[in-house]
């Protein structure tokens, strides 16, 4: 039988915890991304725009439509700024989009 040192179990814990933290936290910011793009655009033009994930404090959007990249690019600090009042913290710093 093998023993694991208590400090090494610990850690395992931690990181996985802080790990489960990380992708709640990136799931909410998805979630609150739709709804503002829902709030800003027209449902049409909303659904070329698909949140793909959070790194660094830059949400990733994959767009379908050059119209929707474009609406991004020019109105990123309002949605960002709504962004972060729905988290209700500072989540997002700047989008990304990929076009």
């Amino acid at each position: 039988m093998s023993f694991t040192p208590l400090g090494d179990a610990l850690n395992q814990r931690l990181s996985l915890k802080i790990s489960l933290k990380k992708q709640l936290e990136t799931a909410k910011v998805i979630e609150i991304a739709k709804a503002v793009f829902l709030e800003l655009f027209s449902p049409e033009l909303a659904q070329h725009a698909v949140p793909l994930f959070l790194k660094n404090r830059t949400l990733t959007v994959s767009c379908t439509s050059s119209a929707m990249a474009a609406e991004i690019r020019l109105r990123q600090g309002e949605i960002v700024k709504k962004m972060n009042a729905g988290l209700g913290e500072t989540l997002v710093d700047r989008i990304r989009y990929l076009a």
